[in-house]
């Protein structure tokens, strides 16, 4: 009998266990996963009551989820416009995070590192430049040894931020873009094979011999796959990096709702496809507990996640930035 006493007494402690761990849910953009993953993985440490669960399942999803509430934030790498804003029950406020390069990654021989400008990417993506070694990619990249090879566009098939930057950017730099397709999270494309996030346009580049896709630095670099230097606003190739991202970031003129672009920037040595991320939490949170810890996940998001985002090869924010954030996360009711 006393086994029994002491056995049911283990299972009310190990269930009072269990609901002491509260879950968080969040879901959206997969440019940011591997620097969140790392965030929920480390801050799990910080706080063991809390586990995260983030679904990297594009923009799109991200921003619908948050919107129909059913989870307790959502991720863009495209801020949300005042039309989809004002579908949501009550404020919803963007919290920026880090920024990351939109990089142009390719399948060829020897992994060469091409250089390219906006123009020529955009013509790749209309599908007038079919072939590697067209003079348009070949006059920018004298004394390379470019094969005839026919060109395989890969884009994004989800509701993707990093879909609406990279478009957003292509319209800036071609007016027969802007005037053929335009910028969004889904667009028509005009050629290509489609993949599923930023792992799934990762995946077709990586399996099929002369692919050209758009990606997040991060997958880039972790699956050894070559990236393109880009001809920023300056004129000047840039490689993508934590410190090209940065330049960019430094150019951004940020309003008090957060929501701004870096995309093209000026400076001489930003990179031109960079974005920021962004959280989406809602101002009045329902549930006081859940709402106090996501408030404290934020306030140690940017405190000691933003000092490993360079690890992951995104660039952290300005400490001025950073500052003005943690104002308006102590501004979040629960």
């Amino acid at each position: 009998m006393n086994k029994l006493l002491l056995l049911a007494a283990c299972g009310v402690a190990l269930a009072g266990s269990a609901r002491a761990q509260m879950l968080i849910n969040g879901a959206g953009a997969t440019f940011p996963a591997p620097v969140y993953q790392k965030w929920f993985d480390e801050y799990a440490k910080v706080d063991p009551s809390v586990r995260i669960n983030y679904q990297a399942n594009g923009s799109g999803a991200g921003v619908q989820a948050i919107i129909s509430e059913t989870v307790d934030f959502g991720a863009s790498d495209d801020p949300v416009n005042d039309a989809t804003l004002a579908t949501a029950p009550r404020t919803l406020w963007h919290f920026p995070t880090v920024a990351g390069a939109i990089v142009i990654s390719y399948n060829l021989p020897g992994n060469p590192v091409l250089k390219l400008d906006g123009p020529t990417l955009a013509s790749i993506y209309l599908g007038t430049v079919t072939k590697w070694n067209d003079p348009a990619i070949a006059g920018q990249n004298p004394g390379m040894d470019l094969p005839n090879q026919d060109i395989l566009v890969v884009y994004r098939t989800d509701g993707s931020g990093t879909t609406a930057n990279f478009t957003g950017y292509l319209s800036m730099v071609s007016p027969e873009w802007k005037a053929k397709v335009g910028k969004g999270k889904s667009v028509k494309w005009p050629v290509g094979l489609g993949g599923k996030g930023n792992s799934g346009v990762t995946g077709q580049v990586k399996q099929a011999p002369g692919a050209i896709g758009y990606i997040e630095l991060a997958y880039a670099k972790e699956n050894k796959l070559p990236t393109a230097d880009l001809k920023n606003a300056a004129g000047n190739y840039i490689t993508p990096s934590v410190e090209s991202v940065t330049a960019a970031l430094a150019t951004a003129e940020v309003p008090d709702d957060f929501r701004f672009s870096i995309m093209n920037a000026a400076g001489d040595k930003a990179y031109p496809i960079s974005t920021a991320t962004w959280l989406l939490v809602y101002q009045q949170q329902k549930d006081a507990d859940k709402g106090a810890k996501i408030v404290q996940f934020l306030k140690w998001a940017y405190t000691g996640g933003e000092q490993l985002a360079p690890s992951l090869d995104y660039a952290p924010l300005p400490d001025s930035l950073v500052q003005r954030a943690l104002a308006k996360v102590n501004q979040i009711k629960y």
